[in-house]
């Protein structure tokens, strides 16, 4: 049984203490393929060292958070086009809005986001979307740019209903992680009604852990209480879902 992490960072400073022996227990639990968001430049050199060490088993992505869109956002820019010019990634992320944090950089965050589309668009790869609190933003910018060459992922995916089946209208599956398992998370209550052919996990380590580890710093090797929770939604077994989510996986990245 192959289960794909579509999002974790894994090169994150709280994984400096045991990170191969946190490799080894998702590796151990069937989870062997990696998907890595980068945040800004600072990551960068972090991310192509775990490539290195795991290079049959993490897949990095490039571009600049919505959370660390300062003033200086267009040197970022910059940055992950330059990166982009130089070799291989598998997605564009994570890219998006972040309003609740703060809203001071709204502009930014806005214009950060479609320029990172539009080198999606450039260079043929997915967009990996980073939402919070800011649903009508991220599909007023989906709407503009929408096109069969945008594809890509709803990072956390934690809206309603109406808002899933939007987001798969601009050819986005849903990532489905450790929210899915919170009492106050909702995404359980309608996420059956959404076929499993638009869903992929993610874990969004060292954060968002699962039940019975909510609190905690997350790891990959959790993606299985978050596969559990799907089996129980969808009354599949364990088998069919991380392979039909791996396959959707496969679809969007290519590998």
């Amino acid at each position: 049984m192959t289960i794909t992490d579509t999002h974790t960072h894994l090169y994150s400073e709280e994984f400096d203490q045991d990170r191969d022996e946190m490799m080894q227990r998702a590796i151990q639990a069937g989870v062997t393929r990696f998907f890595i968001p980068a945040i800004d430049s600072s990551c960068t050199q972090a991310m192509y060292d775990l490539e290195k060490n795991y290079p049959d088993n993490v897949f990095l992505m490039m571009g600049l958070h919505p959370t660390y869109v300062k003033e200086n956002y267009l040197e970022e820019l910059q940055h992950v086009e330059e990166e982009l010019d130089k070799r291989k990634f598998y997605a564009i992320g994570e890219i998006g809005i972040d309003l609740y944090w703060d809203k001071t950089h709204l502009k930014e965050q806005q214009d950060a986001f479609r320029k990172q589309i539009q080198l999606a668009k450039k260079h043929k790869l997915p967009i990996i979307i980073h939402c919070r609190e800011a649903f009508d933003e991220i599909f007023e910018i989906l709407e503009e740019e929408k096109s069969n060459d945008l594809f890509g992922i709803f990072h956390c995916f934690s809206g309603t209903y109406e808002q899933a089946l939007l987001a798969i209208s601009y050819n986005m599956k849903l990532g489905i992680g450790g929210v899915v398992s919170f009492k106050n998370g909702k995404i359980d209550q309608f996420l059956s009604q959404i076929d499993l052919k638009h869903i992929v996990l993610e874990t969004d380590s060292p954060y968002l852990a699962p039940v019975p580890f909510r609190g905690k710093r997350n790891e990959s090797s959790y993606l299985i209480n978050v596969l559990d929770k799907l089996v129980h939604i969808y009354g599949l077994s364990a088998e069919d879902i991380a392979t039909a989510t791996t396959e959707n996986s496969k679809e969007i990245f290519g590998i």
